[in-house]
């Protein structure tokens, strides 16, 4: 057994094994997005991937079971689907502390592409509600998103290192307002796109609604104590 930087154990193969195969899978999709391999090379590669489905299939978990390697107290969540190291969507978005707020670098490949050679809007919208409750998390509050507002001032490019920044700006009682924005590495002061988050923490009753038939991996309930699907900085690593 390993522990994470919060000092919560996890099981250090599985986790090596799942970020392997999460990195493999990144890999396929962005090959199969790319790709100009002739038709039967394609149908070859489909039944390699069933094969491989298969496999994977064996043993799966129901909805709302968390993984063995998940730990929502902690925030580690492996498939997370912008921050997950075992996700085949996610990125993955590594985010780090900094004065303030939360960081990150990544590059979005054309699994993601919207508007040809530029990041899909929805994407942006995605990522910045993981950013965003990141750092709302980073600062000691926690709430699930209530409203995301996102100011598109030019489009993301793929292929590109972009750097992604959230902090807070109010808190109060069970509200929280969290900003943040997405720009190129290279020109970090100038917005591609400006986002604007309120997270809310649900009431008790609600929350143990929402929650109710959320499991470990043995099938013991276990409702997370803060309701977010945020990953935190360096989390799953």
């Amino acid at each position: 057994m390993s522990t994470d930087s919060g000092g919560a154990p996890y099981d250090a193969a599985l986790m090596s094994a799942v970020a392997d195969l999460g990195d493999a899978l990144r890999g396929l999709v962005d090959a199969s997005v790319r790709t100009a391999v002739p038709a039967a090379d394609l149908q070859e590669v489909a039944a390699a991937v069933r094969t491989a489905t298969g496999r994977l299939t064996a043993a799966v978990r129901p909805p709302g079971q968390l993984p063995a390697l998940d730990d929502p107290v902690r925030f580690r969540r492996v498939y997370n689907p912008v921050a997950g190291v075992g996700s085949a969507f996610a990125p993955p978005l590594r985010l780090r502390e900094e004065p303030g707020g939360v960081v990150g670098e990544v590059s979005f490949g054309l699994a993601y592409e919207g508007p040809p050679g530029f990041l899909h809007g929805g994407m942006s919208g995605l990522v910045m509600d993981q950013v965003l409750g990141a750092a709302t998390i980073r600062a000691g509050l926690w709430g699930m998103t209530a409203r995301l507002e996102l100011d598109y001032r030019r489009p993301v490019p793929l292929d590109t290192p972009v750097v992604c920044r959230g902090r807070v700006t109010e808190a109060g009682g069970r509200k929280s307002v969290v900003t943040g924005t997405i720009a190129l590495a290279e020109a970090p002061d100038r917005p591609l796109v400006e986002a604007r988050a309120v997270f809310v923490l649900p009431r008790e009753d609600l929350r143990a609604e929402y929650f109710a038939r959320v499991t470990d991996a043995s099938g013991r309930h276990a409702p997370p104590s803060r309701p977010t699907d945020a990953t935190a900085p360096g989390a799953g690593e």
